[in-house]
């Protein structure tokens, strides 16, 4: 049989990866495109001229057009919607020491998956620390 104590550790530990995952994944969607910015003019005329293209193509060229449209509209909406990583950023800071602790987690594998230096600072890893 599990004690409580056990059960409250993993819920814990349990608890602090979701919130690293939920910090890492906000990271990920907040980061910019490679390549150049399209404005949301031409994106949106872009949207206004592919249902006729798509009602006249052959089915091959339809599903590319399609596809297309799809992601001109996930793109319009995703520039509508930012993602704001504050809240998430600050859960992270609050249990990264710990969790790179317990881990062994460096810093200079948080830096590698894009976590920003002065977000490491305020969480209080440094280069100077080593994890085990």
């Amino acid at each position: 049989m599990v004690s409580e104590e056990a059960k409250d550790a993993r819920a814990y530990g349990q608890a602090q990866g979701r919130t690293v995952s939920r910090y890492l994944n906000a990271l990920d969607q907040s980061k910019p495109k490679s390549g150049r910015k399209r404005s949301v003019e031409k994106i949106q005329a872009r949207v206004t001229e592919l249902p006729n293209e798509i009602a006249q193509a052959k089915p091959l060229k339809r599903v590319h057009l399609i596809q297309e449209l799809m992601d001109l509209e996930a793109e319009l909406a995703s520039d509508t919607n930012p993602v704001d990583i504050s809240v998430t950023e600050n859960d992270f800071i609050a249990i990264a020491a710990e969790y790179s602790g317990r881990k062994g987690i460096s810093y200079a594998a948080w830096r590698e998956v894009g976590v920003p230096a002065s977000v490491l600072k305020s969480a209080g890893i440094s280069r100077a620390v080593a994890t085990d």
